[in-house]
């Protein structure tokens, strides 16, 4: 059976009728108008497509709080009024806003990322789609970025009921923050994020936040300033994940392909174009390592449209025209009508000696966890039991919820873009007033505010 046929793709026609509210960036349509593309070109026919199961209750609480799921369950506007310091225990609505069916929207999107778990386990696919997934902020006892439900997370931890290691990879421009601080402390699941550091949400994500516990050195952060382009993210990106490979050797991998790196980003401030982004994607695939690709930020959404779609191309390994097939949303893609979207002329503050540090640190501190630790696996059923939603586990949460920061709150704690970019220095690396867990592990930052 080729490749092509062992691919899966998750999609779930309904998940485009959700809104987040007038003028909020994040745009559930993006999906939608991505699988037009796709179906528009025949992708769908070189695919198993398949519509997920919708994520219970008793699902979203394998990794988040019961209190936090069963609220978020039964929040509606009018609920959020009524009892807003409830809201606000769980949700700092600036960034999350209350709308008609975000428990049900959230429950797509984690469906499908459990579902693609459950065909990697199951030996059914080598790769596995789903770009309704890759909700990285989202914490454990609330949202956090315009993430309601960590399904990253959720699907992680199915992945390792067969999985000795998984990888987690995350080329979204933020910080994959709540996937790192869901696994910190252990040396199963290593994150690796190339993201945008500084005066930038999350504030999180500095290049010494390696992990603490068995977990030391398997949170691999890569802070990038404002312009990266494709031949400085490529030669970076490559070596770094090349390594990583070859030390970790994973099971698994879930890739998190936030399109919010590209050039033109409503929110972005990164430098890519299409191709260099799903460059990454292909380069991941060459390791023949079983795949799961998940959507995450992206904010110009028909640049979001045509990358997902493009990808989809490149992990079935099925070259399509340039020219953009007719679909009912043709007019959004005016006036070229082209797969494509180009870098731009903006300046690339990454310099080569900057990058070549942290290459340097990178290398350093993966050779130290030397190859492919062992772990001691457990006997695990087939397949979890399948619960009715009030079948929910009583064990205590060992932590209350915090309150959540406004924007303004939060960049007060963040350090400035001008003292991150001062210094070429090796002090440029050496953490300054950030919020940070590198020393507990667990400690919850700041809620996202404004750019995801």
């Amino acid at each position: 059976m080729t490749l092509a046929k062992r691919v899966t793709y998750y999609y779930d026609d309904e998940v485009g009728n959700y809104n987040y509210g007038y003028n909020h960036p994040m745009k559930p349509y993006r999906i939608r108008m991505a699988h037009n593309i796709i179906t528009s070109y025949g992708l769908d026919k070189k695919m198993t497509v398949m519509r997920p199961s919708r994520a219970t209750a008793h699902q979203m609480t394998r990794f988040h709080c019961d209190d936090y799921v069963k609220y978020l369950s039964r929040l509606t506007p009018e609920l959020a009024e009524v009892d807003p310091m409830q809201l606000n225990r769980y949700i700092c609505t600036e960034d999350c806003p209350v709308f008609d069916g975000v428990y049900e929207f959230s429950s797509i999107s984690a469906g499908g990322s459990i579902a693609a778990a459950k065909r990697i386990n199951h030996g059914e696919s080598d790769i596995v789609i789903n770009w309704a997934g890759g909700l990285h902020h989202a914490k454990k006892e609330g949202a956090s970025g315009f993430c309601y439900i960590n399904d990253i997370v959720l699907a992680i931890l199915e992945l390792l009921r067969y999985h000795q290691r998984v990888l987690y990879l995350d080329i979204d421009v933020h910080h994959g923050d709540g996937v790192e601080e869901a696994f910190y402390s252990t040396d199963r699941v290593m994150s690796v994020s190339f993201h945008k550091f500084g005066d930038f949400f999350p504030g999180t994500g500095h290049l010494n936040d390696i992990g603490v516990g068995k977990g030391k050195n398997h949170a691999v952060n890569i802070p990038l300033r404002d312009g990266v382009d494709d031949e400085s993210y490529r030669g970076i990106f490559e070596p770094i994940m090349k390594m990583v490979m070859e030390r970790f050797q994973p099971g698994a991998v879930v890739m998190q392909c936030g399109t919010d790196s590209l050039s033109g980003d409503r929110i972005g401030c990164f430098n890519l174009s299409m191709r260099g982004h799903a460059a990454c994607v292909d380069f991941m695939k060459s390791f023949g390592v079983p795949m799961i690709c998940l959507g995450g930020g992206g904010y110009t959404i028909r640049n979001v449209a045509r990358t997902w779609a493009y990808e989809t191309s490149v992990l079935l390994g099925e070259p399509v025209s340039s020219v953009l097939p007719y679909t009912e949303h043709y007019d959004f893609f005016g006036p070229d009508f082209s797969l494509d979207v180009p870098s731009s002329n903006m300046e690339n503050h990454n310099t080569p000696e900057y990058l070549g540090k942290i290459l340097v640190a990178i290398s350093e501190r993966l050779r130290e966890i030397g190859h492919a630790p062992g772990v001691q696996m457990q006997e695990v059923p087939r397949d979890w039991p399948e619960e009715s939603d009030g079948e929910h586990d009583d064990r205590e949460m060992d932590r209350k919820p915090e309150s959540k920061q406004t924007r303004r709150q939060r960049e007060a704690r963040i350090v400035p873009i001008t003292e991150v970019y001062e210094s070429e220095d090796e002090d440029e690396f050496a953490p300054r007033n950030l919020s940070s867990y590198r020393h507990t592990g667990t400690a919850t930052r700041p809620a996202r505010g404004g750019a995801k």
